[in-house]
């Protein structure tokens, strides 16, 4: 049975309604299972004034749909598991506590994007969310997809810092981040008694709205509230990649296969090529659409962060247009987990 989840359906917790990211211990340390989130905030919030839209505002609802997801994800695990859950795993004693305090940072996260969107522009609300192809009530696959999701989340908030017309913007991005990679950091050596270090850097990907875009995977079909403008916006709707995992580590030096999860692109061009990101570099690799397998780079350090790769008709994907499917995000680290969350 499909777990989807609606994030509406608990009132919030006793307490201000008005708390404040940074100035409350509701956003840190709040151990409940209903959501810390007051009831005004659960929902789209309509612009109180006219005028024009300000600067960052587009970025910001993107942003905040994002963050929906992101935030549903942890509330679902603190409703579905227990501390016993994940002891009897062999997990450490303090896992779900940890779980329920990065629910309580992503909580934060959507109120203070809610407060970076001007009263010009509406402000998402939370549309309903299935994971259960990648969680079900297993705290295995929860733990691994957790991980999945904060290195993708670091993908997209480092694209997104380009896309900032203001510098507080920008500094809000780097602050979000910041927390990002230390949930990112526990979960590897706590939970899967890891390294935390990814190499020198975490991979930069330019385009992070076809990053967003991905997230629409999980959002229950009908279900997002009327007044949420479009998301992300814009939207190029290209075809979604995955690769066949038989027959391959997908490390670098492999070879992979694209398979097509939705739609496959047309292919009308005399030159293709794959390209691929890892750290703070990329490396195109000629793909030829009938054959469908490329290599991935051996130059790229192996057990590290992640893997981005992108089909482009032009070579190093110098525009958004260029590319024709994707993104793909393959993960590197912590080997343990790579192939049950690149099966994704």
């Amino acid at each position: 049975m499909a777990l989807a989840l609606p994030v509406l359906a608990h009132p919030g917790p006793a307490s201000p309604s008005d708390a404040v990211p940074g100035q409350s211990s509701l956003f840190t340390t709040y151990p409940g299972k209903k959501t810390p989130l007051a009831p005004q905030y659960l929902k789209p919030i309509p612009a109180t004034e006219k005028g024009p839209a300000g600067q960052d505002d587009l970025l910001f609802q993107n942003l905040l749909a994002a963050e929906w997801a992101i935030y549903s994800f942890y509330q679902l695990g603190v409703e579905t598991f227990s501390s016993s859950d994940f002891a009897k795993k062999g997990y450490p004693n303090t896992t779900y506590q940890r779980i329920t305090e990065m629910r309580d940072n992503e909580a934060g996260h959507v109120r203070i994007f809610q407060e970076q969107i001007s009263k010009n522009s509406v402000k998402p609300g939370p549309c309903q969310y299935n994971f259960a192809k990648s969680v079900g009530k297993s705290p295995e696959a929860y733990l691994a997809f957790q991980v999945f999701l904060e290195v993708s989340s670091m993908a997209y908030l480092t694209g997104l810092i380009d896309q900032a017309d203001l510098n507080i913007s920008k500094s809000a991005l780097m602050a979000i981040g910041q927390v990002e990679s230390r949930h990112n950091a526990w979960a590897l050596i706590d939970a899967w008694n890891t390294s935390p270090f990814s190499g020198p850097s975490d991979t930069v990907y330019p385009y992070a709205n076809q990053i967003l875009d991905s997230t629409n995977t999980f959002i229950v079909t009908g279900s997002c509230p009327s007044e949420n403008p479009p998301y992300p916006y814009p939207n190029q709707h290209l075809p979604q990649l995955a690769f066949k995992k038989k027959g391959t580590t997908g490390k670098p030096g492999s070879t992979i296969e694209f398979v097509w999860k939705d739609k496959k692109p047309t292919f009308d061009k005399k030159e293709y090529f794959a390209v691929f990101y890892h750290g703070v570099h990329h490396i195109s690799v000629p793909y030829n659409p009938k054959e469908n397998r490329v290599e991935i780079p051996a130059e790229f350090d192996s057990g590290s962060s992640i893997i981005i790769v992108i089909i482009a008709d032009t070579k190093d994907a110098p525009t958004e247009q260029s590319v024709v499917a994707g993104p793909l995000i393959i993960l590197e680290q912590p080997g343990a987990l790579t192939k049950q969350v690149n099966a994704v």
